[in-house]
């Protein structure tokens, strides 16, 4: 993203001070990041992708997110590219958050699944994937 604003910014949609809004999404992404790897040691399952979990979360900032640390991720993404200011950094957040879909979520929910089986179904049913 930093490459990209500096080779070719395209377009500076947040001039100072408005660029500090940034630091919105970016303390929130940090925020969930580092409360959802505080449930896993809590639980004392894994935060690794494609280990196997030992136990299924639901509390917590799992109660809006059934990928709290994706979403944190991309919210920290965002508040770096509002931070630079230029348009260019925000072409690389949706591709970033599609490839974590592709490469990542679609791949432990499966193994979730048949893992965790009708509890995971349950907590599926009611929680949102990404918000």
């Amino acid at each position: 993203m930093v490459l990209l604003n500096f080779l070719s910014p395209i377009y500076n949609f947040a001039p100072y001070p408005w660029n500090l809004l940034g630091i919105v999404p970016l303390v929130t992404g940090i925020t969930l990041n580092l409360m959802a790897d505080a449930a896993f040691k809590k639980a004392r399952t894994t935060v690794k992708p494609f280990e196997i979990s030992t136990a299924l979360i639901t509390t917590g900032v799992f109660r809006i997110s059934r990928h709290p640390m994706y979403l944190g991720m991309v919210l920290i993404l965002l508040g770096i590219a509002i931070l630079m200011g230029s348009l260019a950094p925000l072409m690389i957040i949706p591709i970033f958050a599609i490839l974590m879909e592709l490469v990542f979520v679609r791949t432990e929910e499966k193994m979730l699944e048949k893992q965790l089986g009708s509890a995971w179904t349950t907590y599926k049913n009611k929680v949102r994937k990404w918000v």
